[in-house]
């Protein structure tokens, strides 16, 4: 099949550091070329992929201090696409809703895979205008702003299997991973960790919109000894950060549509602590890969329960329902239903808790 994967332009594929959506894109792209597919990649010219790639960017927007603004970039993208549509079967776009006016018009063979928040009250008359636009969610969460938009189905994302390597001896550390904003909540996972009595380490980004944030909440709560903040890391540190962590904190305070992190954690085999919001109950099986919590007390209580938490189950659990085999196999059946290969349109969903490692 000749499939087009278009990316965001703010990351590399994969990213040099941090970047969920292009580190899904890359993920996906490099199984469908094992696979066999004919796979061209649109991003940034610093990318890496075997895939035949399209760039309209010499290197990544958001390491870039000379770009001022990621928008043309990505309507240059668009226009390379556009003239090279025919030459698919399918285009996979990773980059929101700017390609909506012309799949309608050109009745291009497309679909959207939507990796952000949903619940903005501005999206509302768009998705109307394009009630057509077929969309894919990465947990059923995420639809619930949009439930009568045009879902043909629900694929989680996958990590390739041999990407982390599981430690399954707890470490002595608690860890929070990712990107230093309000809500992504650090303070409570530091919080939590204080009032633990554990060390813990902090490996994150500071985007400039949150720089206000880190210096006024979380910088003067650095000074303590048994808190090391480690900054920005990429994958070749994370079976390290993570696997050697006595826990993972996800101490989220918005809807997030997936979480990474959480099934990185589970890769390295670490169990997590995670608040109840978005798709924490559709990847975090309480009390078998982890625990959901409601509030800073009920995380507190947690951390002395994580003996509870095998490791070796955590890792068993990201292998049956978080690898890449799985995430490619569900887009390439989506595939498959856009060029007429299947006629079955039954939606892809999943059930939160996996029967066959609970048994």
């Amino acid at each position: 099949m000749r499939i087009a994967q278009i990316a965001p332009l703010f990351e590399s594929v994969p990213p040099r550091l941090y970047g969920g959506t292009e580190r899904v894109v890359s993920h996906l792209t490099e199984r469908l070329v094992e696979l066999g597919h004919e796979v061209t990649l649109f991003a940034s010219a610093d990318s890496l992929t075997s895939a035949r790639l399209i760039s309209a960017c010499p290197t990544a927007l958001r390491l870039n201090p000379k770009c001022a603004d990621p928008l043309p970039h990505h309507i240059v993208e668009l226009d390379q696409v556009i003239r090279r549509s025919d030459e698919f079967d399918v285009l996979h776009f990773h980059t929101d809703y700017c390609h909506f006016p012309v799949s309608k018009s050109l009745h291009l063979p497309s679909l959207t895979t939507l990796h952000g928040r949903l619940d903005i009250p501005d999206l509302q008359p768009l998705y109307r205008c394009f009630a057509d636009a077929p969309l894919v969610s990465i947990s059923q969460v995420q639809r619930r702003p949009l439930p009568a938009a045009n879902w043909i189905g629900n694929v989680y994302h996958g990590l390739p299997t041999r990407l982390y390597k599981p430690r399954f001896e707890s470490g002595d550390y608690l860890a929070f991973l990712g990107r230093i904003s309000p809500e992504k909540r650090p303070d409570r996972a530091i919080k939590i960790a204080l009032q633990s009595g554990m060390k813990i380490k902090i490996a994150a980004k500071v985007d400039r919109v949150d720089q206000n944030y880190f210096e006024s909440t979380v910088k003067p709560l650095l000074n303590d000894p048994s808190i090391e903040f480690v900054g920005e890391i990429g994958d070749h540190e994370k079976s390290d950060f993570l696997g050697k962590a006595y826990a993972y904190l996800f101490p989220i305070d918005w809807p997030e549509p997936f979480g990474l992190t959480m099934i990185e954690a589970m890769a390295c085999g670490t169990p997590t602590i995670a608040f109840l919001c978005g798709s924490v109950p559709e990847i975090i099986t309480d009390k078998v890969t982890g625990f959901v919590v409601d509030d800073l007390a009920s995380a507190i209580a947690c951390v002395e329960r994580i003996p509870e938490i095998d490791r070796r189950t955590c890792r068993a659990v990201f292998e049956q329902r978080f690898s890449v085999e799985r995430m490619t196999s569900d887009y390439v059946t989506l595939y498959k239903r856009f060029v007429g290969e299947l006629d079955e349109p039954e939606l892809l969903e999943y059930e939160p808790t996996p029967p066959a490692i609970l048994q």
